[in-house]
Parts: C-alpha cells; sequence; structure tokens
C-alpha cells in the first residue's frame, strides 16, 4: 500500500543513519561551544511572514518550495531555513542588548522540490549565526568555526573554500546596474527565468542553473570592478584573517546572494565528491536582515551544513556501542538477571539480555548483536555470591564477585565494534 510507504522526498533513518546523524552534529555541536556558540531551537513551524520577509515572497523558495498552509486564520509554514527563525527568535525574546548573540541550530527543515541525491524534501541541517558584530573579524570567526568542524570530519581535503564580496549598498548597487545593463544586451538569449530576474535582482542570474546562462555569465563584468574603498577593505580584511589562520580559499566572482540585505563576505565550502549537490556548507552576511523584519539595525553573519551531505561524506559509519550480554542458566534465575540488569545500566554499562530461550539461544543472540562479554548467571555462580564473566573476543572466562562487579567491568565500559 502506498500510504505505507514515507512519503517522496522523505526517508526513513535507521541505525547506521541515525549515528551518522548524530555524529555530524554531535560534533559540531562541541566545537560551537568552544566558540561560544549557545544552541538553541526555534519551532519547526513559523509564522509565513517570517520567511515571506526575509527570504523574499518572489524567491523560489517562498513561492514553489514552501510548505504552508492557514489554521485558524493564521498563514502558518513548516521553516525552509534556520536563519529567519533564529533572528526571530532574537527579536522575540528581546536579546537586542545582548549582543554580540552566538548561536547554533540543527534539525528538520521542509523545502518541496525534486528529490535527489543529497536532497530530500525533509532534510536537515546545522547552522551557526553571530548577531550583533560588523567587524570582519567577526567573518573570519565564523569562517574558522566552519572549517574547524569540516577538518575534524576528516573533510579537509576534500572540500574547498571559494569566497566573494558583495560589497556595501553602494557597491552592490553600482554592480547590480552595470550587471543589468551587460546582461540586456542578450536578454534574447537568457532562459526565461532569468528574464524576468533581469528586471528584479540580476545578482541572481549569476546564481542560475540553466547552461546558456552559465555559457553567458561567465563573461559577466565581476563585482571587483565595482568596489569602494570601504568595501575593499572589508574584504581584503576578510582575506588577511583566513590567511593568518591558515584556511585556504579562493575568490569566486559569480558566488553571490540575490537579496538587498546581503553584504560583503558570501562563501560557500563545496566539494566533488557529492556530483551536482556540491555545496556541503554555506553563508554570508546579512546586515539588513534584522530591519527587514521590523527590528533595529543589527548586522549579523552566520552559515548552514546540510545534514545529509556531510554524513554521506563520512568513511565510516561512527560504531555501535556494544553491550554486555546477562544469561540465566535457568528460568528461576530471571528475576536475579533482571536485577543485575538494572544495577548494571544504572551504573552506565550498555546490558543486552533476551526476554527467554534456553542459554545456548541466549548465547546466539549474544553474539548476534556482537556482546563484548557474557554474563553468566548459574546456580553455582549464585552460591558463591557473584557471575561468571566470558570475555567474547578473546573467550577468556573469571568469577567475579558481585561485590566488585562493575570494577572488574570498567574495561568493557567503552567497548565498540
Amino acid at each position: 500500500m502506498a500510504s505505507l510507504q514515507p512519503v517522496r522526498g522523505t526517508r526513513d533513518l535507521m541505525a547506521d543513519d541515525v549515528r551518522r546523524h548524530r555524529a555530524v552534529i554531535e560534533q559540531a555541536r562541541s566545537v560551537s561551544a568552544l566558540y561560544g556558540f549557545d544552541e538553541i531551537m526555534t519551532p519547526i513551524f513559523e509564522f509565513t511572514e517570517v520567511f515571506s520577509r526575509t527570504i523574499g515572497e518572489t524567491s523560489d523558495i517562498v513561492s514553489k518550495e514552501m510548505y504552508a498552509f492557514e489554521r485558524s486564520g493564521d498563514r502558518l509554514c513548516l521553516r525552509p531555513e534556520g536563519t529567519a527563525g533564529v533572528c526571530r527568535a532574537f527579536l522575540s525574546n528581546g536579546l537586542v542588548q545582548q549582543v554580540p548573540f552566538r548561536a547554533f541550530y540543527a534539525g528538520p527543515m521542509f523545502r518541496y522540490e525534486r528529490p535527489q541525491k543529497g536532497r530530500q524534501r525533509q532534510f536537515h541541517q546545522l547552522g551557526v549565526e553571530l548577531l550583533g558584530v560588523d567587524s570582519p573579524r567577526a567573518d573570519v570567526e565564523v569562517l574558522s568555526l566552519a572549517a574547524h568542524i569540516l577538518d575534524l570530519y576528516g573533510l579537509k581535503d576534500r572540500v574547498r573554500l571559494e569566497i566573494n564580496t558583495l560589497g556595501d549598498t553602494e557597491s552592490r548597487m553600482a554592480y547590480r546596474d552595470a550587471l543589468r545593463s551587460w546582461l540586456s544586451r542578450y536578454r534574447d538569449d537568457l532562459s526565461e527565468e532569468s528574464k524576468i530576474r533581469l528586471e528584479k535582482n540580476p545578482l541572481r542570474i549569476l546564481d542560475s542553473k540553466d547552461e546558456k546562462d552559465r555559457a553567458l555569465i561567465a563573461d559577466a563584468p565581476g563585482m571587483a570592478d565595482y568596489l569602494n574603498a570601504a568595501s575593499q577593505h572589508f574584504f581584503d580584511a576578510v582575506q588577511d584573517g583566513l590567511s593568518r589562520h591558515g584556511i585556504a580559499f579562493s575568490v569566486n566572482q559569480k558566488l553571490v546572494r540575490g537579496l538587498d540585505y546581503y553584504c560583503h563576505t558570501a562563501f560557500e565550502f563545496v566539494t566533488d565528491d557529492l556530483g551536482a549537490q556540491g555545496t556541503v556548507l554555506a553563508g554570508g552576511r546579512y546586515d539588513g536582515l534584522i530591519e527587514t523584519m521590523g527590528g533595529p539595525h543589527v548586522p549579523g553573519i552566520g552559515w548552514a551544513a546540510g545534514v545529509e551531505r556531510l554524513a554521506m561524506m563520512m568513511a565510516d559509519v561512527p560504531p555501535r556501542l556494544r553491550p554486555l550480554a546477562v544469561i540465566p542458566a535457568s528460568p528461576a534465575l530471571e528475576v536475579d538477571a533482571d536485577q543485575l540488569v538494572s544495577r548494571l545500566r544504572h551504573a552506565g554499562f550498555a546490558v543486552d539480555m533476551a526476554f527467554s530461550g534456553a542459554m545456548k539461544k541466549r548465547m546466539k543472540r549474544a553474539n548476534a548483536v556482537h556482546a563484548c562479554a557474557a554474563l553468566l548467571l548459574g546456580e553455582d555462580e549464585q552460591a558463591q555470591g557473584g557471575v561468571t564473566v566470558r570475555d567474547l573476543d578473546t573467550g577468556g572466562q573469571e568469577l567475579v564477585p558481585l561485590a566488585s562487579l562493575e570494577e572488574a567491568l570498567a574495561r568493557f565500559r567503552s567497548c565498540h565494534g
């Protein structure tokens, strides 16, 4: 039955998948904490205006991809990205005076688009936002954090950092006018979507996936020729900071962010390992976003990374914690075995126990769950006040008094495999 299958564009995350996802998120969470970023959790659904005002009513995300609905007269939607929700929370919770504000987040996002490798309709992102700092040092800080996390994933040699500057408002407007003038000469050769963008926001044409568009924009003028002195100084400071931190990068003048509240630094960490979905982490500076939401001027910069894409690039599945297996020799010892299982779990050990079956069957299960040791509880052990601990890797075993059992089992506490 179709109703018993996951909805197209969604997938069940089973044991290995979950361990991969958890490893990606927990690594990023722990490193972000070292940089002073506290984790926050925003609702999965928000008022649609949170995204329509920030991303833009005419953007593909808002007009085509959002899961939007009405309830009791409220226009709501499932969040398509994380930045707007974090900024909304910053305003809603009255944190404007508590800058710099550093936030880490992770969770599911939703966009209605064609499912493909590394891209689903329900997907997961992790990201950071740094609000309240207009210095290029903040840009270097969040880029250093991103590079640190990717290095710990073992991806240093599999991703490359591309950066660009959008300049300040004056520079961006000058470049937008120049780009519109240049592209207008090739209007008839542009895709239909880019013809619309030419009038509304020509910068977005630089991000077109249409092959004809891409061939045209290869020769388009770059942002560098339209930067004023202040914008060039800001970009130079970012590049110098990255170099001081030993972070390799290249300048890609076609890397843009189309919305007006974006400025100065834009960046992406990209890979050749995932085909068309090559961006694994992307972000930029958005000094006008809080104002767009109705708040005061609060500069900001942040990035988001796709958990699925990072998980796909992990070389190995993080190992499962191997349990201890408690095996009673007879049904009469089930109660004692239950008490032992509870005791060990409360002491922090992973413990597995078959619910029924003879000892041979239970030993077979212990091997099936890849237990690191079997704790054999029989009448002889009970009479001696102990339990037989059999190392399932070496085959060695010993009788251990119950009073010192946790100490004897310490070597199995963090057994993985």
